[in-house]
């Protein structure tokens, strides 16, 4: 996924998810977006005893911040596909609509 690829909201998700990974150096970056547009940003946690991914760490700092619902996450990781626990973790704060734009993004790119 390039940013060409997405609409311009999500393509500030891609570039904040991005950049926070490379300033971390973690393995991964994610950034989502609640329903009023605020946007949260975070990498993997790697402590003795935490581990989160970074959309699992970027979900539960928007719902500290106080979302109820995502519109969208990106996930900036060399894995191919979402973990499922990620998956879960973004179903939690669906809403009564539809569920979030989930964008998987190779840090390559």
């Amino acid at each position: 996924m390039t940013d060409t690829q997405l609409d311009p909201e999500n393509a500030k998700l891609h570039i904040l998810a991005k950049a926070q990974r490379a300033r971390n150096g973690a393995a991964e970056g994610a950034a989502v977006r609640d329903e009023t547009g605020r946007t949260y940003v975070a990498t993997t946690v790697e402590l003795p005893a935490l581990k989160l991914s970074a959309l699992q760490t970027a979900v539960a700092m928007a719902v500290v911040g106080g979302a109820t619902v995502l519109e969208a996450a990106v996930l900036v990781s060399e894995e191919k596909k979402f973990r499922q626990e990620d998956l879960d973790v973004v179903a939690d704060l669906k809403g009564s609509g539809t569920a979030p734009r989930l964008f998987l993004a190779d840090p390559k790119r």
